[in-house]
């Protein structure tokens, strides 16, 4: 009788394990798993164990890191890689209840050089603007790779989803407002961090129509549940496995390069910020691209925006 009254007053392992995994998104798992790893092998070609190291140790593995002579020819990794291995290393003393030397200050002035040294910008895509994106739609044939690129960028578009929310959407998501609306469900986002959902509406419109391209790769594929956006074997038919963040990046790049624009400079992101972008040239007002955008701040907005309008009246339009 003990016994039963224990094991059911004590807390399963495995739930509070799951529970503690859905306080990050998978992706940012695999990354800070990664940076671990990365540090733990570097650890041991030191000669030393991960728990042991210093301040200085984990200074000095960032530097090699960042250095232009890695070894085996390795190439430097970025600015932006380097912070999330900072976060991981951060992740996992935390977790393990002990501090974390990589949050010392000397780790902040390591990072606060290589920006100086790089003098590191971040990177941003280019917008693609609507004309652009049906230039691209243009050339989506109907096979069902076309049928489901096609549906996937307009929707990527006229949704301004990020590239996470796209290959979560799942045909339930999806609520039609007669022949011309329809309401995207998000069950979660990186600005809906509880998971409490989020929605989003969709327009026909006349020249991008997401909504008829959502239906012929539906009608072509025969998905009826499950992932909206699916991976498809050779012969043609869905894995039921959804596509990867890397594999939109890719599509928009395949498409980009198809209407002789250089893929280097677009991405995935490339869609959510071409609806912006298209929306502040055609005089949309900012609280109505923030609806679908689901942006908290207008002052993202704004950025978008002033790229937009930096040439309308010129200052020096008279005299130069």
């Amino acid at each position: 009788m003990e016994e039963t009254e224990k094991s059911a007053l004590e807390p399963d392992k495995s739930s509070s394990e799951a529970i503690l995994n859905a306080a990050q998104s998978k992706n940012t798992r695999i990354a800070y798993q990664k940076g671990w790893e990365c540090f733990s092998h570097w650890c041991h070609t030191e000669g030393m164990q991960p728990c042991e190291a210093s301040p200085d140790d984990v200074a000095r593995f960032f530097v090699e890191l960042a250095g232009n002579e890695r070894p085996g020819g390795e190439k430097p990794l970025a600015l932006n890689t380097l912070r999330i291995y900072r976060s991981g290393l951060n992740d996992h003393w935390h977790n393990s209840g002990a501090p974390s030397p990589a949050s010392a200050k000397i780790i902040d002035r390591i990072f606060q050089g290589l920006a100086r040294i790089r003098d590191h910008r971040p990177r941003r895509v280019k917008a693609l603007r609507e004309f652009q994106l049906l230039s691209m739609l243009e050339r989506c044939n109907d096979s069902r790779n076309g049928l489901r690129d096609a549906a996937l960028l307009s929707m990527g578009f006229a949704a301004a989803l990020r590239r996470s929310e796209l290959c979560a959407l799942q045909v339930e998501d999806l609520e039609r407002r007669g022949a011309y609306q329809m309401i995207v469900h998000l069950r979660r986002s990186k600005t809906d961090a509880p998971g409490a959902g989020q929605k989003v509406a969709v327009i026909e419109g006349k020249a991008i129509k997401p909504i008829r391209n959502m239906e012929r790769w539906l009608e072509a594929s025969g998905i009826e549940n499950g992932y909206l956006f699916q991976t498809i074997r050779r012969d043609g038919t869905a894995t039921g496995r959804h596509v990867d963040p890397t594999e939109v990046a890719r599509i928009v790049k395949r498409y980009v390069r198809k209407i002789d624009l250089d893929p280097k400079d677009y991405s995935g992101h490339s869609l959510r910020a071409g609806f912006v972008t298209s929306a502040a040239a055609h005089h949309a007002r900012i609280d109505k691209i923030m609806d679908i955008t689901r942006h908290k701040s207008a002052e993202t907005v704004l950025k978008y925006i002033r790229d937009e309008e930096s040439f309308v009246d010129h200052a020096g339009a008279s005299f130069l």
